[in-house]
């Protein structure tokens, strides 16, 4: 039978840091999962950002 309990895996958000200093209105914000064992770190992926209309390095907020 599998174990109950809290996993090691969580949903995080991911926004984008360009977005929050350009001073635009808006937020990028993307929605993923990470094994929270492998990687304690803050997640860093680089997405497409709709409204700056180009690709930016999205990071992990709490």
């Amino acid at each position: 039978m599998a174990k109950k309990g809290k996993g090691n895996r969580v949903q995080v958000i991911l926004e984008c840091t360009e977005h929050k200093n350009s001073g635009q209105p808006g937020t990028s914000r993307y929605i993923t999962t990470k094994n929270r064992k492998n990687t304690p770190e803050r997640l860093e992926r680089k997405k497409y950002n709709p409204i700056l209309k180009k690709s930016t390095v999205h990071r992990e907020i709490k």
